[in-house]
């Protein structure tokens, strides 16, 4: 399996201290006092704008990102996720009202407009029984995102998400590496 690299660096444009992981991180200011921008070596990664993964949510993968506020980030980056390679299949099921209610759909593919396919306006629940995804609040896989790994997510609100509505989904595939 690839495991993924990330450098964090506490000023923009990859100045100042820097802190180096291939694995999650709940608290960055254990390392850093701040972070600013950051550079992908390799693998996939989650990063967000608040402790223990929550906040704000952006996808990077290999490459370099010298400003956090060009990623659409509110305060700096303060945790990081790394995202496994998934081999297989790709499985999920979305729900219109919270704890499963309300129409429920299978996606196997992505989606980049569930109001269209689907006629749902909302998606406020879902299973994701195989591989790992990203949802995105606009149709076209725009706005701000949220990422899903294999599990039960009874309630996007309590996760943070209140007012949030998700209207495209897309897998993480091996491209993304």
């Amino acid at each position: 399996m690839t495991m993924g690299k990330i450098i964090f660096y506490e000023d923009r444009n990859f100045q100042g201290r820097s802190y180096e992981t291939s694995s999650d991180c709940s608290d960055m200011s254990s390392y850093l006092s701040r972070c600013h921008s950051c550079k992908v070596e390799s693998g996939c990664f989650m990063v967000y704008d608040h402790n223990n993964y929550m906040g704000n949510q952006y996808f990077v993968r290999k490459g370099e990102y010298s400003d956090y506020q060009r990623m659409g980030m509110s305060d700096c980056i303060k945790s990081c996720r790394m995202i496994p390679m998934h081999r297989g299949q790709f499985r999920m099921r979305i729900h219109e009202k919270e704890n499963f209610g309300g129409q429920m759909h299978e996606l196997m593919d992505d989606c980049d407009n569930m109001m269209d396919r689907y006629h749902m306006n909302e998606c406020q629940s879902c299973n994701v029984m195989d591989g790992h995804w990203l949802m995105y609040e606009q149709p076209q896989y725009k706005g701000k995102m949220m990422y899903l790994r294999p599990g039960e997510y009874k309630s996007f609100r309590d996760m943070g998400m209140s007012g949030q509505r998700f209207m495209s989904m897309k897998r993480i595939m091996d491209s993304c590496y």
